[in-house]
């Protein structure tokens, strides 16, 4: 039953980052707060790369909002892992995501791991980091990695790009409009 469970998106218009993850886990789905895996890393990175002010835990994810953040997944349903999600459930979920980042039009579009990526820029071959050209004119797309704690990548190399991310921010913060 705990797979069935959809955990709500954190949006607001013209975010300043809309975080991207694949799907929930079980552990998200079953305490209705995003990035709740006793070994996801979501929270540890925002506040070591200064994201936020300081760590944040999942039962606060709302407060994300008060940054101009926001957090959506592409495929609603909770899974163990998203190798359990079908090329279907991509697809779906990336039409609706298509049209969700049309309606809140988000400064930085984060995607956590390449799988949320390749379905909505429909592309099979790209780095980590910001993206040559985006989905949108009006956003910037930036891949990371997921902060699963099932992502094997240096916790280091994680923060890098999640830093990188920060001083793109900055950067679209002192530019003039």
């Amino acid at each position: 039953m705990t797979s069935e469970l959809i955990i709500p998106n954190l949006l607001s218009d013209h975010l300043k980052i809309l975080f991207v993850g694949i799907n929930p886990g079980l552990r998200s789905a079953a305490v209705g707060h995003h990035f709740a895996g006793y070994s996801n890393r979501f929270w540890r990175l925002l506040a070591d790369c200064g994201l936020t002010e300081h760590r944040l835990t999942a039962a606060q994810d709302s407060c994300l909002l008060n940054y101009d953040f926001g957090i959506t997944n592409i495929v609603a349903r909770a899974s163990a892992n998203a190798a359990e999600l079908s090329r279907a459930e991509f697809e779906a979920g990336a039409e609706a995501f298509l049209a969700l980042i049309q309606q809140h039009r988000p400064r930085i579009i984060a995607y956590l791991g390449k799988d949320s990526y390749r379905y909505v820029g429909k592309k099979r071959n790209f780095s980590w980091g910001i993206q040559p050209s985006s989905v949108f004119a009006f956003s910037l797309d930036f891949v990371l990695p997921n902060p699963s704690g099932l992502n094997r990548m240096p916790y280091q190399e994680q923060l890098y790009w999640y830093q990188q991310v920060k001083f793109r921010l900055d950067q679209t913060n002192s530019s003039p409009d």
